[in-house]
């Protein structure tokens, strides 16, 4: 052992465990509190570390019980427990049923009935010909006026405990009635059990003690220049612990948000700069705005059961509004006011009420449009469900950023502007596309493109303009801009990710490591 690199790595509490005790020392953490004024927390730091050093060896182990008074029994000995006040009432009212003297004392009937039994067999309490409790003269039981004492006891004892071994049998016996280990806060006393851990130094501390001396050291060098120390220039007197500058400082990680979070906020704050006001709605929709309001026919592809989420329970809801659902009911049989031909099939009106997870953001809109001001823009941050393959562009679970703008100078160019914003300037692509789409509820209908620099071309989200049979079902007679883009795919670009799962990663690191990047 080298006793002189030794003393490099020790700390002050460690350092005056060594200089004050030798080997035949029993030490324990009471000890270091009340000769080295540590507190209980340093002392067993001190031992901690030095047993890592191989300078000390645990000893013993002694097991001791306490009785902690808890706030019940703190109350009960301040205003008496529930048998002193029963018999004090009794003795003071004369016989009194059991439900007026729970009333009386403002305790639960069962807490009197427990109490009554009790002094019954102590022969304090009986009950009369008229089923009403009234005393016997006999004397108090003497429990009652132990555990009044330990309670008394225990209130100017340090800290509220009543060590097990410093209690007379008598007092064992009552307090064994009174505490309980878990769950005491209706008990007057909790059962706290702990352990006196003794240790004692190893011959190898006696060398390390030696060259602490030799060098100076007694644990008391300054390590830490505080501003009284300053101000009182004591400092200038004392000595200094020895610093490594070469030791790595401690890592500091701050709170941050989370990388997508924010995200998802910038995007929310670039929108509400431009005018758009937000909307939201529930996650579970019926079938009629998730599809029927946006003009797709009931027996649609996208209507199939490997498409959508049911709802086991409750299936439906129990009605739809109107004058919508009627309106749409006509737009989907024969097309209704909209100038359109509709779909030519009869209208399930109780497929429409079924309940779903919502499939796409287009709902919101759609929910939007018979409320919505002209001119208007809206958007919303929409988090929608699919059944579908997951991979590095798809999830089952995803997020849209949905909007619509209303007016009558709003078109096709007007569109365009804001899909290359939302592909530019919010996703960062350089290389955008915009290809012909298919939507039952746009004509025309567009879809953008952004070239990943790992994972290539792929769709950043569909647009169009809202069909008649969309707007005029809401009392819409205005041209309305729509768009679904998929934020989260908008994410991997700005974020310099190549696969959606990183978005909900678990791993600490590379959430923080994406916070840098954005």
């Amino acid at each position: 052992m080298d006793a002189a690199s030794i003393i490099k790595n020790l700390h002050p509490l460690e350092i005056k465990v060594l200089l004050n005790y030798s080997e035949t020392d029993a030490l324990t953490a009471a000890r270091l509190v009340e000769e080295l004024d540590y507190k209980e927390g340093h002392a067993n730091q001190a031992f901690s570390w030095l047993s890592g050093k191989n300078l000390i060896q645990e000893i013993s182990r002694t097991p001791h019980t306490y009785y902690e008074i808890t706030e019940t029994g703190r109350a009960i000995s301040e205003s008496g427990s529930v048998e002193e006040r029963a018999v004090a009432f009794l003795k003071a009212n004369g016989a009194t049923s059991l439900p007026e003297i729970a009333a009386a004392l403002g305790v639960e009937g069962k807490d009197i009935g427990s109490v009554f039994g009790q002094l019954s067999k102590d022969g304090v309490l009986k009950m009369n010909a008229e089923k009403k409790a009234e005393c016997t003269g006999a004397a108090l039981p003497a429990r009652m006026k132990i555990a009044s004492g330990l309670m008394k006891k225990a209130l100017s004892a340090d800290g509220g405990l009543l060590d097990k071994a410093a209690l007379s049998g008598e007092e064992q016996a009552v307090i064994a009635g009174l505490a309980k280990k878990r769950g005491a806060a209706s008990s007057p006393f909790k059962i706290v059990e702990r352990e006196t851990v003794a240790y004692r130094l190893l011959p190898d501390a006696a060398a390390v003690a030696a060259e602490l001396q030799k060098s100076g050291i007694t644990g008391n060098e300054i390590g830490e220049i505080t501003p009284k120390m300053l101000a009182s220039g004591e400092w200038k007197q004392g000595a200094f612990r020895g610093y490594n500058i070469a030791v790595p400082p401690a890592r500091v990680i701050p709170g941050r948000t989370n990388p997508y979070v924010q995200f998802l906020e910038s995007v929310k704050d670039k929108l509400c700069s431009l005018g758009f006001q937000e909307f939201d709605g529930p996650l579970v929709e019926t079938e009629f705005w998730n599809g029927d309001a946006l003009f797709m026919p009931q027996f649609h592809a996208a209507r199939d059961i490997h498409d959508v989420y049911r709802l086991k329970s409750p299936t439906h809801a129990r009605s739809i509004e109107e004058p919508y659902l009627s309106n749409i009911a006509a737009v989907h049989e024969n097309g209704g006011d909209s100038g359109s031909r509709g779909w030519n099939y009869q209208f399930d009106r109780d497929f429409t009420r079924r309940l779903i997870l919502r499939s796409q953001g287009t709902v919101l809109s759609a929910h939007q449009l018979h409320k919505a001001e002209v001119p208007g823009k809206y958007f919303g941050i929409v988090r929608c469900f699919r059944y579908d393959k997951v991979d590095a562009t798809h999830l089952s679970d995803f997020y849209q950023t949905e909007g619509i703008v209303l007016g009558s100078e709003v078109n096709l160019r007007t569109l365009l502007g804001f899909l290359k914003m939302f592909a530019t300037e919010i996703a960062g692509a350089t290389e955008v596309k915009y290809v012909p789409g298919y939507f039952p509820f746009t004509e025309p209908s567009i879809e953008v493109h952004i070239k990943h620099p790992v994972l290539g071309w792929f769709e950043l989200g569909g647009s169009g303009i809202f069909r008649p049979e969309v707007t005029k079902a809401m009392g819409v007679d205005v041209p309305v801009l729509a768009w679904g883009i998929g934020i989260d795919r908008m994410a991997l670009m700005a974020l310099g990710l190549n696969d959606l799962r990183e978005l909900f990663c678990e791993d600490i690191e590379r959430v923080r490591l994406r916070r840098a990047r954005f």
